[in-house]
C-alpha cells in the first residue's frame, strides 16, 4: 500500500535525527557517523543511504543538536543538551499525535 510506505518513510528516513539521537544517547560514548548508521540499521531495521546519514549528522551538528568530538584522525559525535531537549519534544509530539489518532490512552 503506497500510503503506508509513505508514512513509514516519513517516520523513519525523513526524521532520521530522532534515531541518531537515540543511538547516541544509548551509546553513552561519542560515535562516528559510520557507526551511527550501522546501529540505526541493526536496531531499527532502517537502511538509509550513507549520504543521507552524513547529511543529517552534519545538519544536526550545525543546529547544535549534536557536537563534534575529535579523537586522533576520527571525528565522533555526542548529543548536546539542546539535542536531548529536541528529542524529548519530538517524542512528546509523536505521543500526542498517536493519542489524537486513537492509538494511545
Amino acid at each position: 500500500m503506497r500510503a503506508l510506505e509513505r508514512l513509514k518513510r516519513k517516520l523513519t528516513v525523513e526524521n532520521l535525527w530522532l534515531y541518531v539521537i537515540r543511538v547516541l544517547l544509548d551509546s553513552q560514548t561519542p560515535m562516528r557517523a559510520y557507526d551511527v548508521r550501522k546501529q540505526i540499521k541493526s536496531r531499527f531495521d532502517i537502511n538509509p543511504p550513507a549520504i543521507t546519514v552524513y547529511t543529517v549528522v552534519y545538519r544536526m551538528n550545525r543546529e547544535g543538536l549534536i557536537a563534534r568530538v575529535t579523537g586522533g584522525d576520527e571525528t565522533y559525535y555526542k548529543v548536546t543538551e539542546k539535542g536531548i531537549e529536541a528529542f524529548n519534544q519530538g517524542l512528546k509530539f509523536l505521543e500526542e499525535t498517536l493519542r489524537a489518532l486513537g492509538g494511545l490512552k
